[in-house]
């Protein structure tokens, strides 16, 4: 990113000064709402810089060293500002530490909506927002006057105005034409499941002998099959499942097919010597 003259540096910096501090003296015109010099991307890039780098924070010394600008430039120091100004960064003591909103921007799931979160954050975006919520913009030189009757310096309207255009754009906000700002719509961030909630496949449930109930509608099986079915052996484990066992087995589950099921007469499992169990029809 290129250099600011050094009046937009000095704007900057007063920006983040106690409003009794910033006041349009006789001797300096200061701006009284903060804003940024830079536009949204250069935030964001600054953002994401720090969270590929250095995950959460990283020493300014550090992150001079990862956009490769001198840490003592006036162009390095405007770029912290203006992450700062986006409520994308914190910054203090020789440290860059990303905030919530920064870590969201990083993630490409949920860019976007930090994008739109982000333009907000910034005072004057948020005033001129409110303000012409449903209407259209005024044209470059009264948006410029508006400004300034916020808090923008006189001599900074016009580079406030082309920055808050650009970061409009970025934000999403131009959707639907430039003359008008209008917040993007997001359905519902996705959420993943939490690791100790159970699965929720029916297949799965069935796999593991759950109370889906395969056949039943999602209706749960009587705990005294849900038993039996649990008590069946893996084909991978047991391939071998002993002739004596499977009538025990199969005697079980008749014996529960009595009690839980009306009807008279009732059914024996005898094991036959045959080299295959005979088919019903048989």
């Amino acid at each position: 990113m290129s250099g600011e003259p050094n009046e937009n540096a000095d704007a900057v910096a007063s920006a983040s000064q106690p409003e009794a501090e910033t006041k349009v003296s006789a001797k300096y015109d200061r701006s009284t709402i903060e804003f940024p010099y830079g536009d949204l991307d250069d935030a964001v890039e600054i953002a994401k810089t720090v969270h590929s780098n250095a995950g959460v924070s990283c020493t300014l010394d550090q992150l001079a060293a990862f956009v490769r600008q001198s840490m003592t430039s006036g162009a390095f120091r405007l770029r912290l500002s203006n992450a700062r100004a986006y409520s994308l960064t914190e910054n203090e003591r020789g440290e860059v530490r990303l905030t919530d909103l920064g870590r969201m921007v990083a993630d490409p799931e949920q860019e976007p909506r930090a994008r739109s979160e982000a333009f907000l954050r910034v005072p004057l975006y948020s005033a001129i927002h409110d303000k012409y919520r449903g209407f259209t913009l005024p044209p470059a030189a009264a948006l410029e006057r508006e400004m300034a009757a916020l808090g923008v310096a006189s001599k900074q309207t016009g580079k406030a105005r082309q920055a808050f255009m650009r970061s409009a754009r970025q934000a999403g906000f131009f959707v639907h034409g430039e003359d008008r700002l209008v917040r993007p719509s997001f359905s519902p961030t996705p959420t993943t499941r939490p690791i100790d909630a159970p699965a929720t496949d029916p297949a799965k449930n069935d796999e593991k002998g759950g109370s889906g109930g395969g056949g039943g509608g999602g209706k749960a099986r009587h705990p005294f099959i849900e038993g039996l079915l649990k008590t069946l052996p893996d084909p991978d484990d047991e391939k071998n499942w002993p002739l004596e066992k499977r009538v025990k087995w199969l005697q079980t589950a008749a014996n529960i097919f009595d009690l839980i099921y009306e009807g008279e007469g009732g059914i024996e499992v005898h094991a036959a010597m045959a080299q295959r169990s005979p088919r019903p029809h048989e």
